[in-house]
């Protein structure tokens, strides 16, 4: 993408979000300058507590006492050499699906929604650079999904974090660095998850009080972390597989045939009485061109696709309660964003709305074609999986603040 295209986007992001944010500005230089007094691990990097943290270690103290102490594997995801039990005993989601916690006083996770013939959306990985198209393209549908961010791409695209919250996206938490988290030492795990939490309120305003788990590695210890921070765990029980793509013999077509498989479910009445989550991502060009692509179709075998919180009639899905989102019943109504009546002029403006005076342009032009044509193969983009992680292109990065700094909008 060029470097106009690039500082387009940045005017475009900023407009938006000075028209219609509904955190705390966080989009012009002052505002910027003025977030102080935070610390934060460095990016892609495992995180650890740090040392001059007196709030995190004040925070893990308070709960390590109530956490299993039991490790297995390797932040990679290499468990081979792990002996573990046949009887399952920490509900381990990567030995055996298991989503009933086997330690007492923990939640269920959330596989399933429980509405019938209703998809639970939402899409891992994010935010994504390029992701402004396949936003665009929801905005033109009126759709809200569900986004499970990464801290660490938080952090590298802003902008594209604030955008989520102000097109009415429930935003959850998918750790700092993107680790088997079942691997990680206890206060490791706690610190991918708090961090994680830090770095989207400090971007957006909110704090999410959901998460899920990299991988879907998680276990009764790590769910016990993420209850104690209240976090929610959300898996999943149908898989696209689209991140895999030119890895393990995954295609195109394999990821076609996930998909088709699930819109068969729907139409042969496997969610007749509960209703499903998939798991799909942002994670690059072809990813997202594929959300677009199988959109319509199901769209055509769900009755109703929604969020992961309003499937749930979670109106409150972060500590702050100034972020609502709608009920089931609000949403399928046809309101699918809640205006917050105490703060009614900052909240009502949405991006389709700027379309209409003319500060938007084309929302929700963007085709399948155009992501796909973006991505020079199959798997590349500007986030790919390794080792047990996402790894954001430096370049991609470097012109992307650079575009900023030369419109005014950041300084160094």
């Amino acid at each position: 993408m060029s470097l106009f295209y690039r500082s387009f986007f940045a005017i475009f992001s900023l407009g938006v979000l000075l028209q219609g944010a509904r955190g705390a500005d966080r989009s012009s230089e002052e505002a910027e300058a003025a977030i102080t007094g935070y610390s934060l691990p460095s990016i892609w990097q495992p995180a650890t507590i740090l040392p001059d943290d007196a709030e995190a270690q004040a925070k893990w103290q308070s709960i390590s006492g109530s956490i299993p102490t039991n490790i297995s594997g390797t932040p990679t995801g290499d468990f081979s050499d792990v002996s573990y039990p046949t009887d399952d005993p920490d509900c381990w989601w990567t030995n055996s699906k298991c989503v009933i916690p086997k330690l007492q006083g923990l939640p269920p996770d959330v596989a399933s929604v429980p509405e019938p013939l209703t998809l639970g959306y939402g899409f891992d990985d994010g935010p994504n650079c390029s992701h402004n198209a396949f936003y665009d393209y929801l905005t033109s549908q009126d759709q809200k999904a569900t986004m499970f961010y990464i801290g660490s791409n938080v952090m590298n695209w802003p902008l594209e974090a604030q955008r989520a919250i102000t097109d009415g996206h429930e935003v959850c938490v998918h750790t700092w660095s993107h680790r088997y988290m079942t691997a990680l030492a206890s206060e490791d795990a706690f610190a991918e998850l708090y961090y994680k939490m830090q770095a989207i309120n400090l971007v957006t305003g909110v704090t999410p009080k959901c998460w899920r788990p990299p991988f879907g590695d998680v276990d009764d210890r790590i769910r016990a972390i993420a209850n104690a921070l209240d976090l929610q765990t959300v898996i999943w029980k149908y898989d696209s597989n689209d991140w895999k793509v030119g890895t393990d013999g995954v295609t195109a077509e394999t990821v076609d045939g996930n998909y088709q498989s699930l819109v068969d479910n729907a139409e042969n009445g496997t969610f007749s009485t509960e209703g499903a989550i998939m798991l799909t991502h942002e994670l690059n060009n072809y990813t997202m061109a594929t959300a677009i692509q199988w959109y319509p179709q199901l769209k055509a075998a769900f009755k109703y696709i929604v969020p992961i919180a309003v499937a749930l009639n979670n109106t409150q899905p972060y500590v702050e309660t100034d972020y609502p989102m709608p009920s089931f019943e609000q949403y399928i109504s046809g309101e699918t964003t809640i205006t917050n009546s105490s703060d009614s002029d900052s909240t009502s403006t949405s991006i389709s709305d700027s379309a209409d005076t003319g500060t938007e342009t084309q929302s929700g032009s963007a085709s399948t074609s155009e992501l796909k044509a973006s991505s020079t193969s199959t798997g590349q983009a500007s986030a790919t999986k390794q080792n047990g992680a996402s790894l954001v292109s430096p370049d991609i990065g470097s012109s992307f603040w650079v575009a900023l700094a030369a419109l005014g909008y950041l300084t160094f």
